[in-house]
């Protein structure tokens, strides 16, 4: 029964490394989440066949239960899947700390045999990990839902008291790991790890969540990686290092999107930083009705659209999807293009946009697009602001200096799609509304855009 176990984790372990080598491109993507699944059916049917259990009926309960939770989870608007994935986060931390905390106790309460200063050192990372990741997932998707402030939270001494409040909580599982007795110890342990998950996204700015998401997935990576060495789970220890690793490369991927570090995501207070170092853009606003802009795009030959996180809030996405189809029949070369830390996620827009059946082969990453830049048209902005800002390449006090962007202000001309002139969620006003070829088109994206569609039809 052994072997044929094994075998079965060695399989699931392959389906998990081809699941995220598949969603590395969006041809693949389905593949890949279907290798997933299958690979997790496969984990949880090896696990339940081992010898030992005797519980069935709570694991069902338990099993009812999550599926409850999960499918109404499964059907939020794509513009709260970011709060969604910090949910499942917190809850991959928290199920990874209730088990360490679980194995400590019922070892401890069988003698403290099994207590190993291996296992006490496990645990103690598995908990530190798993309740940091719980209360700071929780934070986060409070932020992205706007139920807690966007902006950092800033205080004298935050970063101090929470390096502080770090190093007591590594020093406590140092402790716990030389006198594995002294359970005292353990809720400490626990109630440090998620004041610190707390304190460590509060002071973070909104603009900077899909980092953070991303690399709480890397902490929910290592807490199970953590939970492996505790349970002798060979395929816990190997799935989790390749989540923890996936998302600490995403995050390292975003930091260089946003020409910044770890640290000064995580320490800046980037939003606070913004509110004093902004500095109001200066020229005049150039707004355009439906009929002028249907006038600029149908005489376009190439139109370059460059969607945010506005595109999502208006559910725009099939909308523009339609006008480009009609662009296209009028002979025009379409692209989308794409950057890093568009939207409030990892690959936010990319689905978003596949969710419309976008072509893949329309979809550009900023690279491309900026080295064609010049010989675009027209630019479609859709609810895209601090991506698109050329601040970050003109003014050396913005905030946001040296971030990479998609250079839509080297177009021939740029149509903005946006409901006012607010700035976008890192706070900072936008430059790109000021320059002489932007044209600002008002109101709700997804109207727009169909008015748009009944100038095309009516003409």
């Amino acid at each position: 029964m052994s072997h044929s176990i094994q075998l079965t984790y060695l399989v699931s372990t392959g389906l998990f490394i081809f699941a995220l080598k598949w969603m590395n491109r969006p041809e693949t993507a389905r593949r890949g989440v279907l290798s997933g699944v299958a690979a997790m059916l496969l984990a949880v049917g090896g696990t339940l066949a081992m010898p030992g259990i005797v519980h069935f009926g709570d694991i069902a309960a338990a099993v009812i239960l999550g599926t409850a939770v999960g499918i109404p989870l499964s059907r939020v608007p794509l513009t709260a899947v970011p709060q969604r994935t910090a949910l499942s986060h917190a809850f991959g931390g928290l199920a990874a700390g209730l088990v360490g905390t679980a194995k400590y106790y019922l070892w401890l309460s069988e003698g403290g045999g099994e207590l190993t200063r291996f296992r006490v050192a496990a645990i103690g990372a598995e908990v530190l990990l798993g309740f940091l990741t719980f209360s700071g997932s929780l934070m986060a998707a409070g932020k992205l839902q706007e139920v807690i402030p966007t902006r950092p939270i800033t205080y004298r001494n935050q970063n101090v008291l929470n390096l502080s409040l770090l190093g007591l909580a590594v020093g406590g599982c140092v402790v716990l790991v030389l006198n594995p007795d002294w359970h005292w110890l353990f809720p400490i342990i626990i109630s440090l790890a998620l004041a610190f998950g707390v304190l460590l996204i509060l002071p973070i700015g909104g603009a900077d969540m899909p980092t953070v998401i991303s690399l709480l997935n890397s902490y929910a990576g290592l807490s199970a990686v953590a939970m492996g060495f505790v349970l002798d789970n060979k395929l816990l220890i190997t799935a989790g290092a390749l989540d923890g690793s996936s998302g600490f490369v995403l995050s390292v991927i975003m930091c260089r999107a946003m020409n910044r570090s770890f640290t000064n995501v995580l320490f800046g207070a980037f939003g606070a930083v913004a509110e004093k170092s902004s500095q109001a853009a200066r020229g005049e606003v150039k707004p355009v009705s439906a009929e002028e802009a249907y006038a600029i795009l149908e005489g376009a030959r190439s139109v370059l659209v460059v969607p945010g996180y506005g595109l999502a809030v208006a559910q725009a996405q099939h909308a523009v999807r339609e006008l480009m189809e009609l662009l296209e029949k009028n002979g025009t070369e379409i692209r989308y293009a794409i950057h890093p830390v568009a939207g409030r996620m990892p690959g936010h827009m990319n689905v978003l946009l596949a969710e419309a059946n976008v072509p893949y082969d329309q979809l550009y990453e900023m690279e491309a697009v900026n080295r064609i830049m010049d010989t675009v048209d027209v630019c479609l902005v859709i609810g895209a602001n601090d991506v698109v800002n050329p601040a970050a390449r003109e003014n050396k006090g913005s905030p946001i200096y040296g971030m990479p962007i998609i250079e839509v202000d080297r177009a021939r001309t740029v149509i903005v799609l946006k409901r006012s002139m607010a700035p976008g969620f890192a706070g900072i006003e936008n430059d790109l509304f000021y320059k002489p070829n932007t044209r600002m088109l008002f109101g709700d994206a997804k109207a727009s855009l169909n008015a748009l569609i009944g100038e095309f039809k009516a003409t």
